[in-house]
């Protein structure tokens, strides 16, 4: 009854203002109550639980004010301490508000999910949160709901899966179910297939290269990709920027994991095709693979045009030119990020780790360094090195940085030198 009474008031406080912030409702929340709270009526875990208490009520309203809440603390702060034993609960009351709730809802839901997959990291917990999940977020990408909705449905999918799967059937379903919101042909509903626009195409293509990249130890069979890597060379010639870039990231990722690599000899990985058969697939992947190599070429050194968007063909040209480069030299790409100044460097030297840092940031947003920094997941995923700055005299500080200015002076010079080669290679074929 005292529960009854404490979570009533924490409803009314919640709907007394539409236009609260988040911060001003946990202020709110911190004055409500009776006399035996008041010792922690400011603790942060007083107010997540009114945020619990709240998911139960029936006004739609307050129940995505509490959402918003718990998604801004699952964002600043590592709350895995709080979250053991309230994971079940928090995950049902996610699911109820995906099902019954608006689309601001069931967006700020599933993204509650997938945070917390993200804080309670590989385990059984995240194994629960996947299965009781992945059933509900495929219904919604069936049922042809709008961009938004569809599009924090996508990163929840393949973060819980990214987390919770054991093996590669289990990835493998949610891959299937995020494919055919991409490639509607390729699915069984396609008579009710919408057409996505470009920024939910965009989003949803980089969180299915996320899952992908968990294959990378599996065996490949390429006879059964490549109609999905086919698929992502005409999404090269989008007229949105943003869908070449991800599927120009998915497509380096791809030839990362020898996706398109076949051998026509006896000995594939295409075990289950004759010789004859095995010869067809080699001589499509040759085709396909000399086909993406000149529009990733041609990307990397495309003009702007009147009215184009700077930043992203600034974009576009270094990402399609670390993808030649790849392609052609078999030269990785390099990418580093500070996490603070007291903190190791986390730096990624893969397409494969690359694409989990872009994703991760973005899922995680602001709370992502704070994540780099406490998050033991992250600490698994990726290869923090020490600073190597710390503990060095200014003097040692200086040397150290006009070491790394002259390595990346020289790499800027190379750089140059392999984008100048790049476009008389393009020169050269328009004048043939």
């Amino acid at each position: 009854m005292g529960r009854s009474s404490r979570r009533k008031a924490a409803v009314e406080q919640l709907d007394s203002s539409d236009a609260d912030s988040v911060s001003s409702v946990s202020t709110n929340l911190s004055d409500l109550t009776l006399a035996h709270d008041t010792e922690i009526v400011n603790s942060q875990e007083f107010v997540l639980e009114k945020y619990i208490d709240a998911l139960y009520e029936k006004r739609g309203s307050t129940r995505e004010t509490a959402l918003a809440g718990l998604v801004d603390a699952f964002e600043n702060t590592v709350l895995l301490s709080f979250v053991e034993n309230k994971c079940a609960t928090l995950l049902h009351q996610c699911i109820n508000s995906m099902k019954r709730g608006s689309t601001k809802e069931a967006c700020l839901a599933s993204r509650a999910i997938g945070l917390l997959a993200i804080t309670v990291g590989t385990g059984s917990s995240a194994r629960e949160i996947m299965e009781d999940s992945v059933p509900h977020l495929s219904r919604v990408l069936l049922s042809g709901s709008d961009a938004s909705k569809v599009s924090c449905v996508l990163d929840c999918l393949a973060t819980i899966t990214f987390v919770g799967a054991n093996d590669q059937a289990e990835t493998e379903v949610s891959l299937k179910a995020m494919w055919e919101v991409i490639h509607p042909k390729s699915g069984s509903n396609v008579a009710s297939a919408k057409r996505l626009s470009p920024a939910v195409l965009a989003v949803a293509v980089s969180a299915w290269s996320f899952l992908l990249t968990t294959i990378g130890t599996w065996r490949i069979n390429p006879d059964t990709w490549k109609e999905s890597v086919s698929f992502l060379s005409t999404l090269l010639e989008s007229n949105d920027r943003a869908v070449r870039i991800a599927a120009g990231e998915a497509i380096a990722l791809c030839f990362e994991l020898g996706i398109l690599d076949v051998s026509c000899g006896e000995e594939s990985d295409s075990d289950n095709l004759d010789k004859g058969s095995k010869r067809q697939v080699f001589l499509y992947m040759q085709s396909l693979k000399a086909k993406i190599s000149g529009q990733v070429n041609s990307l990397s050194v495309e003009a702007g045009g009147k009215g184009a968007d700077k930043k992203n063909l600034n974009d576009q040209r270094d990402l399609f030119q670390k993808i030649w480069d790849f392609i052609k030299f078999g030269e990785c790409p390099e990418a580093s990020v500070k996490v603070s100044s007291k903190h190791a460097m986390l730096k990624v030297s893969s397409w494969t780790d690359l694409i989990r840092l872009n994703f991760l940031r973005r899922f995680l947003r602001k709370g992502f360094l704070k994540h780099a920094q406490e998050n033991e997941l992250l600490h698994d995923i990726f290869d923090f090195a020490l600073d190597k700055t710390e503990g060095l005299s200014n003097k040692e500080k200086r040397i150290s940085r006009s070491e790394d200015e002259k390595g990346r002076s020289q790499k800027l010079n190379k750089d140059r030198k392999l984008a100048q080669e790049r476009k008389k290679s393009i020169l050269v074929v328009q004048d043939a």
